[in-house]
């Protein structure tokens, strides 16, 4: 299904326009009942924000639960709150409109995670969506085609230790706007590193006597999470969740899945389980679910789920889909 040009929903529109409402001129600014009001692109970095600010920061997500934050388009209301809060925080080259957004209201307040998050470092399966057969490649051009942030791969958040990183920087950028309380966001950002270096090694752990490697993804989104433990990433596809595999990759997955006695596919939410599925039944393997955390349904929030929580979940799937003892 085709997820292009998603529009927010009523009710979605209608909240962030309500809260606009208390950052716009005249109400509280940040030392108002409502606190700092921040804005976060998509889940990660709203929890980033959250435990950072704690209970001095008002966040809100431009993305609505559910939703591929690759895809989402902003309403006007939207667009303005962008230059009425007192700090954004995004990811530039991930959501074209927001970075749209950004440059054309200019809030005073800015983190871009893209400047702290040494993307460049870990760099998704280069072959994943790609043709190694000449005719099929003319029928299918489009297989190898990258998502509109091209070749630098977005997913830092699935390493804990880089989005910690995330954390100093939202809190200095708190700070400035509200140096009355920079006490208690340095404090938020430490309590943060401490939290997700916990699961850093918890995962280093849970992953460091496996019977396999090789992680087999619906679409490659894991290669940070790769890199950090030692594992290899075969995606399906590339970057973009929407691509198709071609009948060349999904050959040339299947012969790395035989060879490395793979057990498991892995296919994600908020994509379709029909070629992973497909895939792993034509080799006789299980399947499992990773989770992008690049957006939270509304059912997962309402039971309380989390980043660590939801990341905890991955590492169980992946332990038992490698038979890690």
């Amino acid at each position: 299904m085709n997820r292009r040009h998603l529009a927010l929903p009523a009710l979605a529109s209608a909240a962030l326009i309500a809260a606009a409402g208390c950052t716009a001129a005249g109400g509280p600014g940040p030392s108002g009942a409502d606190g700092v009001s921040v804005l976060a692109s998509f889940y990660p970095l709203q929890y980033v924000a959250e435990q950072v600010g704690g209970e001095h920061v008002q966040v809100d997500n431009l993305t609505p639960p559910s939703a591929d934050p690759h895809d989402l388009e902003l309403s006007p209301a939207q667009a303005r709150r962008i230059g009425q809060v007192d700090l954004v925080v995004f990811q530039s080259g991930l959501q074209p409109a927001v970075d749209e957004g950004i440059e054309a209201r200019a809030p005073a307040h800015v983190v871009d995670a893209a400047g702290f998050a040494d993307l460049a470092a870990a760099e998704a399966d280069e072959h994943a969506g790609e043709e190694h057969a000449g005719e099929e490649h003319a029928e299918d051009e489009h297989a190898g085609e990258e998502h509109e942030h091209g070749a630098t791969d977005p997913h830092f958040w699935l390493d804990p230790s880089r989005l910690a990183a995330l954390g100093q920087v939202v809190a200095d950028e708190l700070s400035a706007v509200d140096p009355e309380h920079a006490d208690d966001y340095a404090a938020g950002a430490a309590k943060l590193g401490r939290d997700l270096e916990e699961l850093d090694q918890e995962f280093a752990d849970g992953l460091a006597t496996c019977a396999g490697s090789t992680v087999v993804t619906s679409h490659a989104a894991f290669a940070y999470l790769a890199d950090r433990y030692s594992l290899e990433q075969v995606g399906l596809t590339s970057f973009d969740p929407e691509a198709e595999p071609s009948p060349a990759r999904l050959r040339e997955v299947a012969g790395i899945a035989r060879e490395n006695d793979v057990t498991t596919v892995f296919s994600e939410t908020l994509v379709s389980l029909e070629v992973a599925e497909t895939l792993a039944g034509d080799l006789g393997l299980r399947t499992a679910t990773l989770d992008p955390l690049e957006g939270l349904s509304e059912e997962r929030l309402a039971e309380g789920a989390d980043y660590p929580g939801v990341m905890r979940e991955n590492l169980d799937a992946l332990t038992e889909g490698l038979e890690c003892e």
